[in-house]
């Protein structure tokens, strides 16, 4: 059985685990909530409460009565009243009215305090199931078959929303109870990573399977039911097909832009024609970006979003370790210039981030080293637990263990939220944000050496450049030789780069240098390096003399 959800506790007395928070029924009536919700309180030895019952308790007067009194919005404020009164108490199992989930404050209250059920069943079913009761003031309005119809159009994209779905057909209570325990055991609530910014705060969610209920997580987020989705070639034949799917039973219109993966798309050429595209499709201000893919797509889709009709909304989905521990994260949106990578870019938040740990299945492991290497960057600058706890679990991340990989993004994104809420835009003239770029003076200077053409992935190069900038630490006398050799260790037991060994062609200490001075971190003619006093003890130096670097570079294998 798959690890309990915070939500669930075992019972000694049966198989399956119980609720400890409310469960909450949501469909259309005749979908099995009151019958399926009775039984299933009756197993889990919870209350039972139905919420048309409280409602009717509370007002003196049925259902029916308070539709013809006052009308349907009286009707749902008060609804909204009881549910909330209900789902802040004591845990039970709550069976609410059809017309309940429509109401986005209510939907915001269950997501808050409660667990989320979608009891889903065709038309025909319901029909058959309601056929004969009385009661029903919504059926007396025409024929039931067309009101039904009708009502399943308007609902089931909003239904889709809940926290889990489950299919009801011809089963018995007994099943149908069964497999909504059983759905419960497995389910996994997302682990939420704030980041709380002045001005705009939003979250991280990290667990599986989020690409497949993508549509249900964003629809509260979004302005118009309307997005555009960027992607890769690459990415687009393994998660899009889940992704459109969440769109579509959530009643939100996608449109599709993929580039070609690969570095090259972070071009001005590229951007043009996305640009272009984007614009053909008659986009409005409230249409939101989504970028699915990793960090290319991400930082290519983010500044779009940046810059298309001033600023539009934007979603991260990113599908790489590298991506969801850090470029989905934080705001940075860019591309590059043949002078340099990333110097054309803006701040431009999103409104949520999904980190699908199950997307990183797919990666080869040689992607999962690029991402990891942010990870123990993370450590490396101001949390030494976070790297004992790579030291211990480094291995597990790299081979995928699903589990491993989850807390590996949560310590990361909750690291670098926190940074980047301290120093948003980078202004900070001491130790703010710049300290993220730990690694990465010298590994973007290996990547536009070798023309991001491949050979040299972002996290790698990153690798490559935390060794670097603890050798150049050690030199300099601020950082202990001891912790040099624990990061190498690390680092190379793992099978990660840690210096030019890791190539079979020559570099030139000058020629690096000169890519250092085009980097956007340049200020007043100095390189901005991020040094340490030793791991979790990072810095930034303006004061680092040229020839100190060049040395080590040498003494690094590279020719003059």
């Amino acid at each position: 059985m798959s690890p309990l959800p915070p939500s669930l506790s075992a019972d000694p007395a049966v198989s399956l685990p119980v609720p400890t928070c409310t469960v909450v029924l949501v469909g259309m009536m005749g979908a099995g909530k009151t019958t399926v919700g009775r039984r299933l309180a009756q197993v889990c030895r919870l209350p039972f409460v139905d919420a048309d019952a409280e409602i009717e308790r509370a007002a003196g007067c049925t259902i029916p009565e308070i539709f013809s009194r006052h009308g349907e919005a009286y009707f749902r404020a008060g609804e909204r009243r009881v549910i909330e009164r209900l789902i802040k108490g004591p845990p039970c199992i709550l069976a609410t009215g059809g017309g309940a989930w429509m109401d986005a404050q209510t939907r915001r209250l269950v997501r808050k305090h409660a667990v989320s059920i979608w009891l889903r069943a065709p038309v025909h079913v319901l029909l058959r199931r309601v056929q004969g009761r009385g009661g029903r003031p919504l059926l007396a309005q025409g024929s039931p078959e067309e009101v039904m119809t009708r009502l399943v159009g308007v609902r089931y994209p909003v239904y889709a929303e809940a926290d889990i779905i489950i299919d009801c057909g011809d089963e018995t209570v007994e099943q149908g109870v069964q497999r909504v325990r059983e759905t419960l055991a497995e389910y996994q609530h997302p682990q939420k990573v704030p980041v709380a910014l002045t001005q705009h705060s939003y979250d991280v969610l990290v667990g599986p399977d989020l690409i497949s209920r993508a549509g249900a997580w964003v629809a509260p987020y979004l302005r118009q039911k309307r997005v555009v989705v960027i992607t890769d070639d690459t990415v687009a034949a393994l998660h899009l097909p889940r992704l459109l799917l969440s769109f579509q039973e959530t009643g939100i219109q996608a449109d599709v832009i993929s580039v070609a993966g690969g570095e090259e798309s972070k071009s001005l050429q590229c951007y043009g024609d996305v640009m272009t595209r984007l614009l053909s499709l008659g986009i409005e201000r409230g249409t939101t970006i989504v970028a699915l893919g990793g960090g290319v797509v991400g930082d290519l889709a983010g500044f779009v979003a940046a810059t298309a009709l001033r600023g539009i909304p934007f979603i991260q989905i990113p599908t790489t370790l590298l991506a969801q521990v850090d470029s989905s994260v934080g705001g940075k949106t860019g591309i590059n210039s043949p002078s340099g990578k990333n110097l054309i870019g803006a701040f431009h938040q999103p409104i949520i981030v999904l980190a699908d740990n199950s997307a990183l299945a797919t990666l080869p492991r040689r992607q999962r080293i690029a991402g990891y290497a942010e990870i123990v960057k993370s450590g490396l600058i101001a949390d030494p637990d976070l790297f004992a706890w790579c030291e211990t679990n480094g291995r597990s991340v790299l081979d995928g263990d699903p589990a491993a990989l989850a807390e590996a993004v949560r310590r990361a994104c909750t690291f670098k939220a926190a940074v980047v809420a301290a120093d948003e835009r980078e202004q900070a003239k001491l130790n703010g944000r710049a300290l993220l770029n730990l690694g990465h003076t010298f590994g973007h200077a290996l990547e536009a050496e070798l023309g991001y053409d491949g050979r040299l992935l972002h996290g790698e190069g990153v690798s490559i450049g935390l060794h670097l900038a603890m050798a150049l630490s050690v030199q300099l006398g601020y950082a202990p030789v001891e912790d040099l050799s624990r990061l190498d260790a690390h680092l190379r037991s793992l099978g990660m780069p840690v210096s030019f060994d890791w190539f079979d062609i020559p570099f030139s200490a000058q020629i690096l240098l000169d890519h250092m001075t085009r980097d956007k971190k340049m200020q007043d003619g100095k390189i901005s390096f991020v040094l340490l006093h030793g791991i979790g003890k990072a810095f930034t130096s303006r004061d680092v003399p040229m020839d100190t670097v060049r040395n080590l570079l040498i003494n690094e294998g590279c020719k003059p």
